[in-house]
């Protein structure tokens, strides 16, 4: 190419970038109402999620926490009607806490305390129903609301269930404490349910990972129990 055709070359991109760059102008020119309109409503949109968040939702958890105060208590003790229901007095039970304060974590966890309340006085069903909806996402609660399901199951006589659901809660929990808790309960209900080479499978895993622990170091006698099933 000739130095001549390439300086007519440059220039003709130079128009071009040119006129390019007058069409954008001109689409400003021409849209800047409606531009400044949609960033108008993105910056909108932004700051009502953060008044949302600050100004609505971070006070009605700290109340909501103020609410379940006395109820965790009560769970504590075992008092579960009056956990889910209120004393009649200060406080007004798990039910009314979901009600009132719904979107907060503290009502999410309100639902899982009521539902092993539920299953503590014997309604599995609402039990199973309330700690389903749990949403969780802390590393030893969720894990734990997941063995809450595990109990409710092998309550329905639904072992197999149960032991799937306890194996989902000890690799949640991936924890030198909990996990050896939750293979071992996964090993009795697969015991439970007939599933005599899953219990061993279960019960050899936990030896092999969980050794130093105190389910791990039963973990002979959990294989040797559930060989001698299997005859």
């Amino acid at each position: 190419m000739s130095k001549k055709q390439s300086e007519e070359r440059t220039e003709k991109n130079l128009e071009n970038i040119g006129d390019a760059l007058s069409s954008s102008e001109q689409f400003i020119e021409k849209n800047q109402k409606a531009i400044m309109y949609g960033l108008g409503a993105v910056i909108l949109i932004v700051l009502a999620v953060l008044a949302y968040h600050n100004l609505y939702l971070k006070p009605k958890n700290e109340n909501a926490q103020a609410a379940i105060y006395k109820g965790e208590r009560y769970f504590q003790n075992r008092q579960d009607s009056l956990a889910l229901f209120g004393d009649g007095n200060d406080y007004i039970g798990f039910e009314e806490i979901m009600n009132q304060y719904g979107g907060t974590k503290t009502a999410d966890l309100a639902r899982a305390y009521a539902g092993i309340s539920y299953s503590r006085l014997g309604d599995n069903e609402k039990a199973l129903d309330y700690l389903k909806k749990f949403k969780g996402g802390d590393k030893l609660v969720t894990p734990a609301i997941s063995g809450a399901v595990g109990d409710v199951y092998m309550n329905l006589e639904q072992s197999e269930k149960a032991a799937d659901t306890f194996i989902k809660a000890a690799k949640t929990a991936d924890d030198n404490m909990l996990s050896p808790i939750y293979y071992k309960k996964a090993g009795f209900a697969y015991l439970h349910a007939d599933k005599y080479d899953k219990a061993t499978e279960t019960f050899e895993l936990l030896k092999k990972k969980y050794m130093n622990s105190p389910e791990g170091q039963e973990a002979d006698k959990y294989i040797e129990q559930a060989k001698l099933s299997q005859k």
